[in-house]
């Protein structure tokens, strides 16, 4: 039997915020996983990985101060490690639910580049935080090095960086030939480490990518049959959080489109999944995206439930 294609994307709540809460949190998430896969599906999961990116550059930031020897680890690299460090958790604890369901379909973690336009608006206003807070003092040592801050009152400045607009899968045909094998793929984690491509060499961006973007673009690079968005709640709304909040369930993405133009969806957390639904439904119009939450994943797997989205 052949396995229909589906992207599956984790949002942070699926892995925790710390190391040992994220060995917790991905037995749920693999029970859900496998919950969906049990559909006849094959999996080619992408994930956030906001607090642990956010984790390692502090880590790598105070181990410099410590030792001064060391040096402080780019963002590039910082990307590679929470990719590595989450599929590693993501896969065994996916493996381990699949074999226990009589289910011997490999799980495997793909460290996934994505390449991204140096001259994109974005390097020019980065809104995305990261890291620790900083004295005055700190914040400008990062200004001298070329670095944008950010002060957040009362508790000290951040970092800021870039999130440029995905262009190009660089491991796609791998994902792709693992998925035709029917293999389930951990892959472009966290958006991807962003890289820019100068004369055939890549080279780490000082960025991260939108784990919503590259979800999209991965389900429409793939021809997936649907791409299920897991996230903290059971719906996109129109009024989300207000008293006339209403459950969107079945929507056209030209439904969709109109929404956002009205400014119905939060701007960093609904308005990139809308979207990501609505660029891969341009590109494979017979497919379906749902939007729901983990709790849901069984349920959205079959369209019963979630925010339905279709060309």
């Amino acid at each position: 039997m052949n396995k229909k294609k589906t992207v599956v994307s984790l949002g942070h709540e699926a892995l925790g915020l710390t190391t040992l809460e994220q060995m917790d949190a991905v037995k749920i998430t693999a029970k859900a996983l496998a919950d969906i896969a049990d559909d006849g599906r094959q999996l080619t999961i992408t994930h956030s990985n906001g607090p642990q990116v956010s984790m390692i550059h502090k880590a790598m930031t105070e181990l410099r101060r410590v030792y001064i020897d060391y040096t402080p680890a780019p963002m590039c690299v910082c990307s590679a490690m929470s990719e590595g460090y989450i599929g590693y958790d993501l896969q065994n604890s996916l493996h381990s639910e699949l074999l226990g369901r009589g289910d011997s379909t490999p799980v495997v973690t793909l460290l996934t580049q994505v390449t991204v336009d140096p001259y994109d608006e974005a390097f020019y206003e980065p809104e995305k935080l990261i890291g620790r807070y900083m004295s005055a003092e700190d914040a400008q040592i990062e200004i001298k090095k070329g670095n944008y801050v950010k002060e957040e009152p009362g508790k000290g400045f951040r970092r800021i960086i870039a999130a440029p607009e995905p262009i190009r899968i660089v491991e796609l045909d791998a994902i792709r030939a693992l998925s035709e094998q029917g293999m389930n793929v951990i892959a472009c984690g966290g958006g991807g480490i962003p890289v820019i491509e100068q004369n055939h060499v890549f080279k780490g961006a000082s960025a991260v990518i939108e784990k919503d973007a590259i979800a999209g673009r991965l389900a429409a690079d793939l021809k997936a049959e649907m791409l299920i968005i897991l996230t903290s709640v059971d719906h996109a709304y129109t009024s989300f959080g207000k008293d006339d909040q209403k459950a969107i369930e079945k929507i056209t993405a030209s439904e969709a489109e109109k929404l956002m133009e009205a400014g119905e969806f939060g701007k960093t957390d609904m308005l990139p999944k809308i979207r990501a639904a609505v660029e891969y439904l341009k590109e494979v119009p017979e497919g379906t995206v749902v939007i729901t939450s983990l709790s849901h994943a069984k349920d959205a797997a079959k369209g019963r439930f979630g925010t339905v989205i279709t060309a």
